[in-house]
């Protein structure tokens, strides 16, 4: 009787231990959760200007709105992310009506 006894005690401390361990785990996990989400890594600009991108039609660079440059084409605001890329621009569309 007394094997089968000892057999019990150490199946329920083997019980006991892994539940202490599970616990143990799942308090660690939340703490580094709610860590995590209390500092933000990025800080956002609450202005929309700041956060508008343009397309520069020569080169496809994106850049954002307020530092680029603009040129009024008819009715269309484009934007260029250099003087020359506008020029090159300009240039064209004067090649375009010249052999037109």
């Amino acid at each position: 009787m007394t094997f089968i006894a000892r057999i019990l005690k150490y199946l329920f401390w083997v019980v006991i231990v892994s539940w202490s361990i599970a616990l143990l785990r799942r308090v660690v996990r939340n703490m580094a959760v709610e860590g995590s989400k209390a500092e933000p890594d990025v800080i956002v600009p609450q202005d929309s200007e700041a956060r508008k991108l343009v397309r520069d039609p020569v080169c496809g660079i994106h850049m954002a709105e307020t530092i680029a440059i603009p040129l009024r084409n008819g009715n269309e605001l484009l934007h260029f992310c250099s003087v020359e890329c506008r020029d090159s621009y300009v240039k064209g569309i004067h090649k375009m009506a010249a052999s037109g």
